[in-house]
C-alpha cells in the first residue's frame, strides 16, 4: 500500500507542511508522523523561502562564517548563505564569505572533516543546517565535531523541530509540533503502536521512506 502523503498550508509564504501519518521508524525513534521534506531540500524556490525564514531568525545578533549541511540540505544551505550574504551578516573570516560544507559520517556515527575543509571549521562560527531536530543525536555529533576541529557554534537552524534549545543552545525551526499537534515521537522501548502491535509502515531517515511488506 502507498504512503498517502497530506499537504498542511502554513502562514509561511511558499511552504507547506507534507506528512504521512502510520508507524514510521529511524534508528533513534518510532514516529506517528512521516514529515517529508523532500521538496525543501531539492525544489529552489523551496529552499530560497526556507533559507529566508532562516536568516530572519539569526540576523540580529549571531556570527555566521561557515554552515555545515547535514541529511542532504546543501541546496538551503546555499541559499541560506547567499541570504545572510545580502543581509550583511558578520563574519570573522578573512574573505569575508560564508563557507558551506558536508561532513562524512563514519561507522560509529561520527562526523569528521577531512583535512582540506578543517581550517573551514577552526576558529569558525558554524552554524548547523539540519532537515529535522526529533531525537537531537544528530546534532549533538555535529556539535562536538565543531567543538573537536575547533571551531564554535553559532546556532541549529532545520526545517522541523520538536527541540527549542540542545546543550545550550537555540533551535530556530520552519515548523514544530504546534503546526502538527498530534505528532509524537517515541523510543522503540516505549512505542505505544508497537505494543499495540502496529506493523512499522516505512523506514525513514534524511533521504525518505521505504515501505514495508
Amino acid at each position: 500500500m502507498a504512503i498517502n502523503m497530506m499537504k498542511i498550508p502554513t502562514g509561511k509564504q511558499g511552504l507547506n507542511l507534507r506528512v504521512a501519518q502510520g508507524h514510521f521508524a529511524t534508528s533513534h525513534s518510532h514516529m506517528n508522523y512521516f514529515i517529508d521534506i523532500t521538496m525543501q531540500k531539492t525544489r529552489l524556490s523551496e529552499a530560497q523561502a526556507v533559507a529566508k525564514e532562516l536568516a530572519d531568525s539569526f540576523r540580529s545578533n549571531t556570527i555566521v562564517d561557515t554552515i555545515i549541511c547535514l541529511d542532504n540540505t546543501e541546496v538551503i544551505g546555499t541559499c541560506l548563505a547567499s541570504e545572510m550574504t545580502k543581509m550583511d551578516f558578520r563574519n570573522m573570516n578573512a574573505h569575508q564569505t560564508i563557507y558551506i560544507v558536508t561532513p562524512e559520517n563514519t561507522s560509529g556515527s561520527q562526523l569528521i572533516f577531512r583535512d582540506n575543509l578543517a581550517p573551514m571549521i577552526r576558529g569558525k562560527h558554524v552554524l548547523i543546517l539540519a532537515a529535522s531536530v526529533v531525537t537531537g543525536y544528530t546534532a549533538i555529533a555535529a556539535m562536538e565535531a565543531i567543538n573537536y576541529y575547533g571551531g564554535h557554534v553559532a546556532g541549529i537552524a532545520c526545517i522541523f523541530a520538536t527541540k527549542k534549545e540542545i546543550e545550550g543552545h537555540r533551535v530556530v525551526s520552519i515548523f514544530d509540533p504546534s503546526d502538527l499537534p498530534e505528532y509524537a515521537s517515541f523510543t522503540s522501548a516505549t512505542c505505544p503502536m508497537c505494543r499495540a502491535g502496529m506493523k512499522i509502515d516505512a523506514l525513514v531517515n534524511s533521504h525518505g521512506y521505504s515501505k514495508l511488506g
